[in-house]
């Protein structure tokens, strides 16, 4: 069975991480670190993002890293980072995301999971093409989930001012995250691997406990794995020489089958093409090869 320590050595290779202040992002970039990965690491909060620092340079000593600001839910902030981008770009994990909220809206008006789980990834992504592009073999890993059974994507209400619901609304986005990410590999082509991953249930700070449900959140920290464990179908994704593109890795690791509805190719490509009148961003690099 495949672990993190059957990473190759990373020494070279310069990794992006998004949402690495918290939950399976800190033991993704601690163990890129350990195996030699210059990584780039990204918080919306940079006061969490110092302390997620901190506690991988206590345990990998020799870890280079570099933390930097970056709000998914702000197309400025996304746009704002990737120009301050200067080098070439192995590895991209779209990692970052939130759930299970009351009904908000980004800065740009989009409903905040899909705006930040899916929208802020696909700018960021299409951003930053040209830093993947100049190395071979690149790849980006987005993070979905099993949720995106639960999504189901509606083109006349995508802000879903009808009708909200914290879980659909959450698995649309996961839905998102997977469509996207298979699309690229099928856009791609062999300019780079694209692959989504369902971490399984892990115990992250994506869901807040109140009061009320804090003995919930104990029984979950005995049943529900850590972040280490959650962070391995991320890694595998990101280095086995067995993972070609367009697959959707969940927890083993292991190749899942996504949900039929997944892999409607129209709506695929009406989520894309909508994708880039939303955020303005265009795979242009990409279109010629289409």
């Amino acid at each position: 069975m495949w672990t993190p320590a059957d990473i190759p050595d990373l020494t070279g290779s310069t990794a992006l991480v998004t949402g690495a202040s918290s939950g399976i992002g800190i033991p993704t970039v601690r163990v890129l670190a350990a195996r030699g990965a210059r990584v780039i690491m990204t918080a919306r909060d940079l006061g969490k993002g110092r302390a997620a620092a901190a506690e991988i340079t206590a345990r990998v000593p020799e870890a280079r890293i570099e933390l930097r600001r970056l709000d998914l839910a702000d197309l400025s902030s996304v746009r704002a980072f990737a120009a301050e981008v200067d080098e070439p770009v192995d590895l991209l994990i779209n990692n970052a995301g939130i759930g299970l909220i009351p009904r908000q809206t980004t800065v740009d008006g989009f409903e905040m999971q899909f705006g930040t789980n899916h929208l802020g990834h696909f700018a960021l992504t299409g951003l930053l093409l040209p830093h993947l592009l100049t190395r071979p073999g690149a790849r980006v890993v987005t993070v979905s989930s099993d949720a995106h059974a639960a999504g189901r994507i509606d083109f006349d209400d995508l802000a879903l001012e009808r009708g909200y619901r914290r879980f659909s609304s959450y698995g649309r986005s996961k839905l998102a995250n997977l469509m996207f990410a298979r699309e690229l590999q099928r856009r791609a082509q062999d300019r780079l691997i694209s692959v989504a991953v369902h971490p399984g249930t892990t115990m992250t700070g994506i869901v807040k406990f109140g009061p009320l449900t804090r003995p919930i959140a104990a029984l979950g920290r005995l049943l529900i794995q850590t972040p280490d464990k959650g962070a391995v179908p991320t890694l595998y994704a990101a280095t086995s020489p067995a993972v070609h593109g367009g697959e959707f890795i969940g927890p083993g690791p292991k190749e899942l089958q996504p949900r039929p509805h997944a892999l409607d190719e129209e709506v695929t490509r009406r989520l894309w093409e909508e994708s880039e009148k939303l955020t303005g961003v265009r795979f242009e690099m990409l279109d010629r090869h289409q």
